[in-house]
């Protein structure tokens, strides 16, 4: 889909709304009359907009009134109360896209009303520097059109892949809560450096760029990991003797187990977090 007449209205103003809208600013050319956002301080925000140049609402209502897509960028703990605020200005034919954790499509189609097509996603920190893996589902009610938008939109923090909702939990074992794993092995790398004798930075700017470019050559061959490894085990070398030290001590498992868990958390965390449906028009009130 063409970013050219496409509104969006970012609702919070925190590290990933602001994300979003950096990103957009730096893609869309129309990023400048046509991406909005709004939060809980009105004068964070308009600070927050005229840094990243882009426009201002006043209140989320307004913001949510102004955009084909309406993203909600707030944490799942007032999500519901966001929701219920903006719903009087949603309209038929908007997408709404959430990036709040563990919140069902259900229960955003449930509070947005009949008409508003509904995408999940989850991106990771890195969307502040528009390197984010992303991953979203659609709704049941969401059409080719809500894709469409929530796809361009997303692409402006980094790469995008479309998953079925009972994966986003994976997903946040795995996507959401890697920069962890890999900001724990950049720090052991860099320790290591220091302690076999390199400065702190050049162990640390040659970690990360091992890393990056291992990354990139990935990427670039197409080819498994484990293929790739073979190309630097020469037989009685230092790889192999790093290999066998990190099989002893059972790294691959570790961080098998580190993502199973964070899968699993992300499943508790929906089950107990997860608000109720909001009742629907002309249900009697619970007693």
């Amino acid at each position: 889909m063409s970013a050219g007449g496409e509104r969006v209205a970012i609702i919070g103003s925190g590290n990933m709304g602001t994300a979003l809208a950096r990103g957009l600013r730096e893609t869309w050319p129309s990023a400048r009359k046509n991406v909005t956002i709004s939060g809980r301080d009105p004068s964070r925000v308009r600070a927050a907009a005229s840094h990243l140049g882009v426009r201002f609402a006043r209140t989320n209502p307004d913001a949510a009134a102004s955009g084909d897509t309406v993203v909600l960028a707030v944490k799942p703990q007032i999500l519901p109360s966001v929701l219920e605020e903006i719903r009087p200005t949603l309209k038929e034919g908007q997408t709404l896209l959430s990036i709040a954790a563990g919140i069902p499509t259900a229960f955003l189609e449930a509070g947005a009303g009949r008409g508003i097509g509904v995408v999940r996603a989850m991106p990771n920190v890195a969307a502040s520097v528009r390197a984010s893996a992303t991953a979203y589902c659609l709704g049941k009610s969401a059409g080719r059109r809500d894709r469409d938008r929530a796809r361009s939109i997303l692409e402006s923090i980094g790469t995008v892949v479309e998953v079925d909702e009972t994966l986003m939990d994976a997903v946040t074992g795995l996507s959401g809560t890697g920069p962890l794993y890999l900001f724990l092995i950049l720090e052991s790398l860099s320790d290591a450096g220091v302690k076999v004798g390199l400065s702190r930075e050049t162990a640390t700017h040659l970690a990360i760029q091992t890393l990056v470019g291992s990354a990139q050559l990935v990427r670039a061959t197409g080819e498994h990991p484990a293929k790739l490894r073979d190309l630097v085990t020469s037989p009685g070398g230092t790889a192999i003797t790093a290999l066998h030290s990190l099989e002893r001590n059972g790294l691959k498992a570790m961080l098998m187990d580190a993502v199973e868990a964070a899968t699993r958390r992300s499943e508790e965390l929906g089950r107990r977090g997860r608000p109720p449906a909001p009742p629907s028009p002309g249900s009697p009130p619970s007693s």
